[in-house]
């Protein structure tokens, strides 16, 4: 995905901009209502009032006005919830949901036609014809909110609640875990040994990167004859002392900052390119609610579950590997099984070890991804040993010690 395409998905999933977009357009169906008519073929014959409209309009207008307020409120208190409970990493997920964006943008459209409606109105913009166009205008928005208000009743009683917010991150993780399998490099090639001549190049900026536009990286090494070794992945923290990329190629200060250019770095991740940030969410909800002042087994069973999911499709009968674009001259790595392992198992295996329950599901979690995933079973061997070895020193219960053991031989009789 090219920069100006990123950036321009991430404007469509902005709350204002389904708002400005709908409300616009509600601007604009109440002014067509007025200039329409001198370019009907016909006139109508029913006879409906200025004053009949005018009141209809003035009711939709106190009641959208009210329910946009109430509807904005619900959603900050939800967005709230989710950072209080689960993580605030969520937010940015229920921010953009498509639901409760098309009810505050259908709400907010709504008052704003009604408004413009009732200023013509009291101008007289509106003669006969036009008043009976801006009336059927006026009960099609009737039904449109209606038909919102319904969906958006059924979909708060949802929103923002725990189990909302780990299949909001399931999915968003899900989602770049795919990507990643299908793209394991961006689009580039694989890292190589790094030439010693290759000159250094780095950012002025201090964030995370959340964003790589590999296509423009290989069009500017093709364009100048360089060979780039990109050092930051999406999530990154970068600093101008750390090492963006290399070139082996002879560069200016022109082609530096065109190279520069192709990476986005902001103050907060993104899930995007970044797999590992999905991972990282769901442990952080685990962790949570196995803290000792929350004490929620029944939540951290479901991130497992979550998790389990999130990682079996890297299995290869579920992996979409596509082929890599022709770049040749752009290289770059890819986060490794151990890290990703770390981020979502590292804060569980703190957190959960005191309830049995949470271990055993662990351990039986991490027995299916070995059996799924045959090139990183070393690595899950790896935290399946460690965590057996945290519950024998850690697990004072011995009859919650002998099920956890008996539960490991079976799922690990190696």
């Amino acid at each position: 995905m090219t920069q100006w395409t990123w950036i321009l998905s991430r404007i469509v999933r902005q709350v204002w901009f389904r708002a400005a977009i709908i409300s616009l357009l509600s601007v604009a169906l109440a002014i067509l209502a007025a200039f329409v008519t001198p370019y009907l073929p016909y006139t109508f014959d029913a006879d409906i009032g200025q004053q009949s409209v005018g009141t209809i309009l003035q009711i939709m207008a106190s009641s959208m006005l009210a329910v946009t307020t109430f509807s904005l409120t619900a959603m900050v208190s939800a967005y709230s919830s989710a950072t209080q409970l689960a993580t605030p990493r969520a937010t940015q997920l229920m921010v953009s949901d498509p639901t409760s964006q098309n009810a505050l943008s259908t709400f907010l459209g709504a008052f704003v036609f009604s408004m413009v409606g009732i200023v013509g109105l009291n101008t007289s913009a509106y003669g006969h014809d036009g008043r009976i166009i801006l009336f059927a205008a006026t009960v099609l928005i009737i039904l449109l909110v209606v038909g919102t208000l319904l969906r958006w009743i059924g979909h708060i009683t949802a929103f923002g609640r725990m189990a909302d917010v780990i299949d909001r991150v399931e999915e968003a993780a899900t989602q770049a875990m795919q990507d990643f399998a299908a793209h394991p490099h961006l689009g580039g090639r694989a890292a190589v040994a790094i030439p010693a001549d290759a000159v250094t190049v780095t950012a002025v900026q201090t964030g995370y990167v959340t964003h790589i536009d590999i296509t423009a990286l290989g069009t500017i090494a093709d364009r100048n004859d360089l060979t780039v070794y990109v050092d930051a992945l999406p999530g990154v923290m970068m600093h101008p002392a750390r090492t963006l990329l290399q070139v082996s190629g002879k560069i200016d200060d022109g082609i530096r900052s065109e190279l520069v250019k192709t990476f986005t770095i902001e103050r907060h991740r993104s899930f995007d390119q970044d797999p590992r940030l999905g991972l990282i969410a769901l442990s952080e909800i685990a962790s949570r609610a196995l803290a000792p002042a929350t004490n929620d087994p029944g939540t951290g069973i479901e991130v497992l579950n979550a998790l389990l999911r999130v990682f079996l499709t890297l299995s290869p009968g579920a992996a979409r590997v596509d082929k890599e674009p022709d770049s040749p001259r752009v290289h770059i790595g890819q986060p490794t099984m151990g890290d990703m392992l770390g981020d979502a198992f590292g804060p569980i295996l703190r957190e959960g070890i005191a309830e049995v329950e949470v271990s055993l599901r662990l351990t039986a979690t991490l027995a299916a991804m070995h059996a799924s995933l045959p090139a990183a079973r070393r690595e899950i061997e790896h935290w399946a040993n460690r965590h057996a070895k945290r519950v024998a020193t850690t697990m004072e219960d011995p009859d919650d010690l002998t099920a956890f053991n008996d539960a490991y031989r079976r799922h690990w009789p190696a």
